[in-house]
């Protein structure tokens, strides 16, 4: 979802391939000596697809509106003072307390993303989806082909003003050179396989490693790795209801998990996976292993049935949401499945399509009755290193990511991060961080992977990033 918004909503600012904010719609921005007065302007030349124009007071009901869903702007929220729009182009934001990541949460690639709406839309209750798709992006949205499930069609928007700069990740010029863009879902991977092969598809986004090296030997096809940043997998269970609202049912999984046989069935090849005992994307500067030792070494089955015992589990349906359509997260699901039975758990998989598990994922009623007790997700390395962006690891119940895990010391150890002066107290916050969120299980990390992209040789100007970047991408007779 937010792949396909990136295409249809701009944003005030953008992350670039050094993962920092970068101007987008804003021109220039002011911030008074004390850190508490920002005030921005935007650019000339803005519309949105309907042919208005972009207006500050749309800026002010698109942060509100984001305010409320995103843990970052939440944080915004309470220490605003006011939030006003100066003039057309023009608004100001007075803080209570200086927040200096303000950029951050403004141009982040992490979802909930700061995207820029018409006012009429923005006023749609931030906890319903909205109905009118209309943007400032440089495609516009098709609803007239949209099929749900299976295809979403995206036109160049004659109208969008790109910046001057090159582009790089969400920043810079998105100008676009193609004129439509088709997104068809193939959860079939040799379906998918034999259309980028034929010709029939011209870019795979998630081809599976067992068919790269078919691909590999096609002269007609260019195969690589989408993101040198990688992936977190995710096992994610509800922490509102039985067995997993209770810490000992959370542990138990992580007590008998193998990060191995989940990396295995997502990504195969050893070269492509490595075990993760922690949150935070392995190679950036906060990454931390503390209290890790539940994630290493030999699975203990016995340990953990007696911690499900223990927890109060008697054999109760466990609800298992599981998208078939990805093939990350089937691959998952079945071995979760496995590991379930073989704890002794009664598993009601519930195999759907990916736009049934994102609507079904933010159902807080119990399972028997439309809601669920664990679905598998995969986080951008590029997204977790560090809590400005990383959504899932927050655990401030009903406002934490989904799932809604409560924990006085996460939160704790992410408020450290925030008032940290240097990166030394930045690492020993993330280590601190790191442990307590194994603790009280936020969710179980899986591994970490590295996973490919695939698109045929006539097609140019497409690169590593945590999402596909259709701006500066063109295609050759």
């Amino acid at each position: 979802m937010r792949n396909g918004a990136a295409l249809v909503w701009d944003m005030l600012y953008g992350v670039d391939g050094k993962l920092q904010p970068r101007r987008q719609m804003v021109e220039s921005e002011e911030v008074s000596s004390d850190g508490l007065v920002w005030t921005f302007r935007l650019r000339g030349g803005l519309k949105f697809h309907d042919g208005e124009p972009v207006l500050a007071k749309d800026v002010v009901a698109s942060l509100a509106r984001w305010q409320a869903r995103d843990n970052m702007g939440l944080m915004t929220k309470e220490i605003e003072q006011e939030l006003v729009a100066v003039d057309d182009r023009t608004f100001r934001w007075v803080l209570k307390k200086p927040y200096p990541k303000l950029l951050v949460a403004l141009g982040k690639v992490g979802t909930p993303s700061c995207f820029i709406m018409p006012a009429r839309i923005a006023a749609t209750d931030p906890f319903k989806p909205i109905g009118d798709y209309v943007g400032s992006g440089p495609m516009r949205f098709v609803r007239n082909e949209w099929v749900p499930g299976a295809k979403a069609v995206f036109e160049r928007f004659a109208d969008y003003a790109p910046r001057q700069e090159p582009n790089s990740w969400l920043s810079g010029g998105k100008h676009m050179l193609l004129e439509r863009i088709e997104w068809i879902v193939m959860p079939d991977p040799a379906t998918a396989s034999a259309a980028l092969q034929n010709g029939e598809v011209d870019w795979w986004e998630t081809p599976i490693a067992d068919i790269v090296p078919v691909l590999k030997k096609n002269r007609n096809v260019m195969v690589d790795i989408a993101d040198p940043l990688g992936n977190i997998g995710s096992f994610r269970m509800n922490h509102l209801h039985p067995p997993f609202n209770d810490v000992r049912a959370r542990r138990a999984i992580l007590t008998a998990m193998n990060q191995e046989d989940y990396m295995r069935a997502v990504v195969g090849d050893n070269a492509l996976w490595k075990p993760l005992p922690g949150f935070f994307t392995p190679g950036t500067p906060l990454y931390s292993e503390d209290g890790g030792e539940i994630l290493k070494g030999p699975r203990r089955l016995d340990a953990a049935k007696r911690l499900l015992a223990d927890s109060g589990y008697s054999g109760q349906p466990v609800t298992c949401v599981v998208a078939q359509d990805l093939q990350i997260t089937k691959a998952q699901g079945e071995v979760t499945a496995d590991l379930l039975r073989k704890l002794g758990v009664n598993v009601d998989f519930a195999a759907v399509d990916w736009g049934t598990n994102a609507a079904r994922r933010a159902q807080k009623s119990p399972p028997g009755q439309g809601g669920w007790q664990m679905f598998h997700t995969w986080h951008a390395g590029a997204v977790c290193i560090d809590p400005s962006s990383y959504t899932a690891i927050r655990a401030n119940g009903d406002k934490a990511w989904f799932g809604w895990p409560t924990s006085a010391k996460v939160e704790s150890e992410i408020t450290a991060w925030y008032d940290a002066r240097n990166l030394d107290e930045e690492k020993a916050a993330i280590a601190r961080l790191n442990k307590a969120a194994l603790e009280d299980v936020v969710y179980a990390p899986t591994g970490f992977f590295l996973a490919y992209q695939a698109w045929r040789k006539n097609i140019d100007g497409i690169v590593k990033g945590p999402l596909p970047f259709f701006w500066g991408v063109s295609k050759a007779a």
